[in-house]
């Protein structure tokens, strides 16, 4: 079963749209000065490829920044998956504001559909075997609430939001505490309220991390052969997570080792965006 995408915050979302208004239109758009002042217009939004959609909100803010007024109707929704060719919205509205606010929208919905399209394809490659993708901090500065939505969109776990809700224990972390051990130690007496989990990056160091009563153990770079000891020396006691090395071609056989999680980052980091294309016609 697919996690719940959950209504973006819209807050968010328009503090979203403010910077990206301020990037592209600056003091005004001068060429959309050419169309009549009180020209109207309608248009047909198509997806040019196979694709999951998510975004719809930063669209849809994007042209009622400009046009209050203007109409949006949606034929699918967030979280849907949709054919390519297919019209999956019609707008209708003041001209000038629908080519003004045209790329700014477009480029939301790009690349949240991009970002929810390759994990639904990530969710399909281990379907049945029970392990939840998840997400990582490797996200587009500024936008990495609205990729992890997108995340949520295609099927998706989020793992911690950035460096204050969660505590993940590196090698870094670990070579300066002096220990998995006393790394675990501090953490437990600053934040015992927050997710504690450990990359441990060969088989010892899972050990100490078990020994430590952690709450989840990140495995780093592991081989499937360590994958299936870890699942085995673990035996159910602490939550498994695989990072590293994680492509479609090698997700399946790492999600059969009968590990937890597995987090991608090229989910939010290497995403091509979702063809799309938005016609005018004036009225």
């Amino acid at each position: 079963m697919s996690p719940p995408s959950t209504a973006p915050d819209a807050t968010l979302v328009a503090a979203d749209i403010e910077r990206a208004f301020a990037e592209d239109l600056g003091q005004g758009d001068a060429t959309a000065e050419l169309l009549p002042i009180d020209a109207r217009a309608q248009a047909e939004l198509t997806c040019r490829d196979s694709a999951v959609i998510a975004g719809t909100a930063w669209f849809d803010a994007c042209f009622r920044k400009l046009d209050p007024a203007v109409r949006i109707d949606w034929q699918t929704h967030d979280g849907q998956r949709v054919d390519a060719g297919k019209i999956i919205c019609r707008l209708s509205g003041h001209a000038r504001s629908l080519v003004s606010a045209e790329r700014s929208a477009l480029n939301f919905l790009q690349l949240l559909s991009g970002t929810a399209t390759v994990t639904a394809d990530y969710v399909a490659a281990v379907a049945g075997t029970g392990v939840r993708i998840l997400d990582t901090r490797k996200t587009v500065p500024g936008l990495r609430l609205a990729q992890k939505y997108a995340v949520r969109c295609g099927g998706g776990y989020n793992h911690r939001i950035g460096l204050y809700d969660a505590i993940l224990i590196k090698e870094n972390h670990i070579i300066t505490a002096g220990s998995i051990t006393a790394a675990v130690q501090a953490a437990r007496r600053l934040h015992p309220n927050l997710l504690l989990e450990v990359e441990v990056e060969n088989l010892d160091e899972l050990a100490q991390a078990l020994d430590a009563g952690v709450d989840r153990i990140m495995l780093d770079n592991f081989s499937l052969p360590q994958m299936t000891t870890a699942v085995q020396l673990a035996a159910g006691r602490v939550p498994l997570e695989v990072s590293g090395n994680v492509t479609l071609q090698t997700i399946g056989a790492f999600a059969q080792t009968g590990v937890d999680f597995i987090s991608v980052g090229a989910l939010t980091k290497h995403v091509r965006a979702v063809d799309l294309s938005l016609r005018l016609q004036l009225t």
